[in-house]
């Protein structure tokens, strides 16, 4: 198979289901989001620093694969069965959330991100999967969209904060407080 088709030089690609819409369409701008916390997972996974999580990371790219692949359907009946996202999912990132949270200092105001790559990168990943949520529900605006997908996404932003703390924690990294001047 090659990886290029010459079908997207008009502008337009195809969902699951065999429909065409343009590149900009919401559903595209959505699991495009999720492709690229795809990305950003795929970085941090790939940090020495990170080692200790590199399995749940894969994990957590294989769920954002999953959510990708239920934006990009748009089909009842899809030819294919579709890969699900289940409750069970969410529960591990909190139980991975909770654990971290023990072992970092409770937060008394907001940090400014920083203080070692890998924490940065962190912080970039919850910021992309928080324009990621943003676009899957203007899409759910529009076209329902399955909630546990909003949900995963919401919680991983919250994983890639705690794992930015911990990992921070972990490397002696210093939390600059954010102090706004009034």
């Amino acid at each position: 198979m090659k990886i290029y088709t010459r079908t997207g030089d008009s502008g337009t690609t195809s969902l699951i289901g065999g429909k065409r819409v343009p590149k900009f369409d919401d559903r595209i701008e959505a699991y495009g989001s999720v492709d690229e916390v795809v990305a950003w997972t795929g970085l941090i996974r790939d940090q020495e620093e990170a080692e200790g999580v590199f399995e749940l990371l894969v994990d957590i790219q294989d769920r954002l694969m999953t959510c990708a692949s239920i934006l990009a359907a748009d089909c009842d009946n899809c030819p294919n069965p579709l890969p699900s996202l289940s409750e069970d999912d969410i529960t591990r990132l909190e139980k991975a959330i909770d654990d971290m949270e023990e072992e970092v200092e409770p937060l008394s105001s907001f940090i400014l991100p920083g203080g070692n790559t890998v924490v940065s990168y962190c912080h970039v990943a919850r910021n992309v999967c928080r324009r990621a949520e943003r676009n899957v529900l203007r899409l759910d605006a529009l076209s329902p969209v399955d909630n546990l997908v909003i949900k995963y996404l919401n919680r991983l932003s919250d994983y890639f904060f705690v794992l930015s703390r911990k990992l921070g924690k972990d490397l002696g990294a210093t939390e600059i407080p954010w102090k706004p001047r009034l």
